[in-house]
């Protein structure tokens, strides 16, 4: 769909990053472990090691369960979490060696907007003020031009202008979720990375959303992570799709090669619980067993207590991300029985 748009130096690279949470033991807990308690400090792998590259244009959605690290995987992206390990870059250059310009032009250019928009708006600001207060502390417009800037975002959104002096309880859900794309477009950025974006709307604004960004990334050759659980959602408005498990990219293809050729078994199994318009029975087969905790992750294969194919290898070798046809990638050791 974007073929034509992107070109061949990546906008965002990742390589090799990784998130952990690290709980030390606390007063009580380190007095314990004189007594022989054996407490260890807990390490929440959030993000296990993710090489990716995001090129211009492109709409690349990120999909996995709920706890799987694509929210904090977007974190990262947009600078409110800083990586652990690995290494970021944005428009070739390293973000952790960015300084003065190079920083702001970042922290400018990579914006997001969160799930819940009545939770990432603040109550007692009106929307004039949520919308244009960050693009004149960035000096983009002068105080005396930021009502005509907001109001001109507003229409950019669809939402009235006049509504400018409203609160966000004062909105619907979709009103509030526009408002939160104003908010991200008022700093001119070039990625926004869209963390399940339309999950707390009704279907029908769900769709008034998505074309909504559709357009905007027409108008303003945006690029997009969409990060969503919902399939159905990516595959309509994604270039490349990212399957996430655990921390983890398990799989990564172009939509076409995910949806009709999936080669990863949780990629497959993804699928199967996707509704259709099929008439008829249909058994549903939901994924066995739960995503497996962060604090304390299975050997090798993540995906293997859950996996039917599973075989002793998986159990010991954590398999890697590699090409297994032009622009597939998959990380599953049933590739190399047929090697």
């Amino acid at each position: 769909m974007s073929a034509e748009r992107t070109s061949d130096m990546p906008i965002l690279a990742l390589s090799g990053l990784e998130l952990r949470f690290v709980q030390p033991l606390d007063l009580a807990a380190r007095i314990a472990n004189l007594l022989g308690a054996g407490l260890r400090t807990q390490v929440v792998h959030a993000v296990a090691g993710v090489d990716l590259e995001v090129r211009p244009g492109e709409v690349l959605g990120i999909v996995g369960e709920s706890g799987c690290g694509k929210s904090t995987l977007g974190r990262v992206v947009s600078g409110i979490l800083p990586p652990t390990a690995g290494e970021l870059r944005y428009r070739g250059v390293s973000v952790a060696e960015m300084h003065g310009p190079e920083r702001r032009a970042y922290e400018l250019g990579v914006q997001m907007i969160f799930q819940d928009p009545q939770a990432s708006l603040n109550p007692r600001m009106r929307v004039r003020d949520i919308v244009g207060e960050a693009p004149v502390a960035h000096r983009l417009v002068s105080r005396r031009e930021q009502a005509d800037y907001v109001a001109a975002l507003m229409r950019q959104v669809g939402l009235d202008p006049a509504f400018a002096q409203r609160y966000p309880h004062q909105f619907s859900g979709g009103q509030r979720q526009r408002i939160g794309i104003a908010r991200a477009l008022a700093l001119k950025p070039s990625v926004i990375v869209c963390d399940e974006a339309v999950a707390a709307l009704d279907v029908s604004i769900q769709a008034q959303v998505l074309n909504l960004f559709a357009r905007l990334r027409e108008e303003l050759n945006l690029t997009y992570l969409f990060i969503s659980h919902n399939l159905g959602v990516v595959s309509h408005v994604s270039d490349r799709v990212a399957i996430m498990y655990l921390g983890r990219i398990v799989e990564l293809a172009t939509t076409d090669d995910v949806f009709l050729r999936a080669n990863h078994p949780y990629t497959q199994a993804l699928l199967k619980e996707l509704p259709t318009l099929a008439t008829g029975r249909r058994a549903y087969q939901p994924i066995q067993g739960e995503l497996p905790s962060p604090l304390d992750p299975p050997s090798g294969c993540a995906f293997h207590p859950r996996c039917p194919h599973a075989m002793p290898r998986c159990k010991a070798e954590r398999p890697l991300l590699r090409q297994i046809a032009p622009g597939h990638m998959s990380a599953c050791h049933l590739n190399d029985m047929g090697a």
